[in-house]
């Protein structure tokens, strides 16, 4: 065989390759494809899961995705109806049913996106802006407590009764945003609001409230402890001196007791034996007198002389 016949061969193998190749097409269980030929839809959308043929080169396998998809939403800023203004951050979940009129209103994902920003935040400004800022906030009338630490403006908002209620704007949304979704061949299945704040110029003023209110509470708990520190000081001084008080006189009454008990019994030991008895407190008396450097100088006939005369024996 020449070589110029084995390049040939060569060559109409590979270009059937290439032919065979892009013959055939699979189909995801999560794709559905629209098959076009020079640009132009033939056929029904194809759902099924599998290996599909197609003409080579003349046709083309547009794949969309089948599963739920989800569309985040840039956050806005936003008046509501009593001119409080806010940052609304909406996300939604959306899919493709109608790949066709997908496929020719907005061509693919990107451009389904662009225009559920479009939708979807148009409808969003247009409810939030009808209601007060309660009514987005709050979701139920569930009643909520109320104290005297809360501002005004908090206290009037926690009795304030809703009609709509976060969860109805938000049904609302969906269910407005969703009438428009047909013409696009697509069905949007939720839409949610992610996150709700005031404006930067607000929020920093509500900031400075907080910590006021949070200052002004601080001092009044501060004072209270005060007081609370004040009385207890008082009352253990006041509990203080009645514990000192009748300690004393407990201590006064028992050594009264003792004075006259030790009374009693001297002068029991007196009647006794008096001589003895004053006998034992002379030389008690020589004892804290005399010591071994003492000197005295007493007369012959002193009573306190009397009892060492006789000691000497003279």
């Amino acid at each position: 065989m020449s070589a110029g016949r084995t390049v040939a061969i060569v060559v109409v193998a590979l270009v059937a390759l290439i032919v065979l190749v892009n013959s055939f097409y699979v189909v995801d269980m999560t794709e559905q494809v629209i098959v076009t030929q020079f640009g132009r839809p033939i056929g029904a959308p194809i759902t099924e899961p599998g290996l599909k043929i197609k003409a080579p080169f003349v046709q083309k396998a547009n794949v969309f995705d089948k599963r739920v998809l989800e569309w985040d939403g840039n956050p806005s800023q936003i008046p509501t109806k009593d001119k409080k203004y806010i940052w609304v951050d909406t996300f939604a979940r959306w899919r493709i049913v109608e790949p066709l009129k997908f496929m020719q209103s907005v061509a693919n994902e990107i451009g389904a996106q662009a225009r559920l920003d479009d939708v979807i935040d148009a409808v969003t400004r247009d409810l939030i802006t009808s209601h007060d800022l309660i009514e987005v906030v709050r979701n139920t009338n569930r009643e909520m407590a109320v104290s005297e630490d809360m501002d005004l403006e908090a206290q009037i908002a926690a009795t304030e009764e809703i009609e709509t209620g976060r969860s109805g704007i938000t049904a609302a949304i969906l269910e407005r945003a969703r009438e428009q979704m047909p013409r696009y061949g697509i069905e949007l299945v939720d839409v949610r609001i992610k996150r709700i704040n005031y404006v930067e110029e607000v929020r920093q003023k509500v900031y400075e409230r907080m910590i006021s209110e949070r200052q002004r509470i601080a001092e009044r708990y501060r004072s209270e402890g005060k007081g609370e520190s004040a009385e207890i000081r008082g009352q253990k001084e006041k509990e203080l001196q009645r514990i000192t008080s009748e300690a004393y006189r407990i201590a006064e009454e028992i050594r009264g007791d003792a004075d006259a008990e030790a009374t009693r019994v001297y002068a029991d030991a007196f009647g006794k034996d008096p001589e003895f008895y004053t006998f034992l407190r002379t030389l008690e008396s020589y004892g804290e007198t005399i010591g071994g450097e003492s000197a005295l100088i007493l007369t012959t006939d002193s009573d306190y002389f009397r009892l060492l005369k006789r000691m000497s024996g003279r």
